[in-house]
């Protein structure tokens, strides 16, 4: 006669070990994703930001845009969105954002380009619309 047992056998262990394992690993790999996704969103909402700072304060306002920006020119921006998600403020080194003004005099500038660095995508840029 068989003695009957309780517990699990070694194979039954191994399965949940391996079960466990794929979806710790699947965990991680969809935790790292939705962190690149939130990011890459993070500075567009930014460059969004500054892109309607420029364009429905701004520059109504003066009729130019400006040689640089920051907070203290952009006071309709949150200041943080002027720091990139890395800590990295904008017109510092490896900034994740660009500011970059074309056609100036005396610090007045008629055009510009606002440009970001995404992972997941292609760069996301936002140019003048007042001509």
């Amino acid at each position: 006669m068989k003695k009957k047992t309780n517990g699990f056998t070694v194979i039954e262990l191994l399965f949940i070990v391996v079960l466990l394992g794929a979806a710790s690993i699947l965990f991680f790999v969809q935790k790292n994703s939705i962190e690149v996704s939130s990011q890459d969103n993070a500075k567009k909402t930014a460059i969004n930001a500054m892109y309607y700072g420029l364009e429905e304060v701004f520059y109504p306002a003066n009729k130019y845009y400006p040689q640089s920006i920051s907070s203290d020119n952009l006071k309709s921006v949150d200041p943080a969105l002027f720091t990139d998600p890395n800590g990295v403020k904008l017109g510092t080194a490896g900034s994740a954002y660009t500011y970059t003004p074309t056609n100036c005099s005396e610090n007045m500038c008629k055009s510009y380009t606002l440009k970001t660095t995404l992972t997941n995508e292609a760069n996301f840029t936002k140019t003048n619309k007042n001509k």
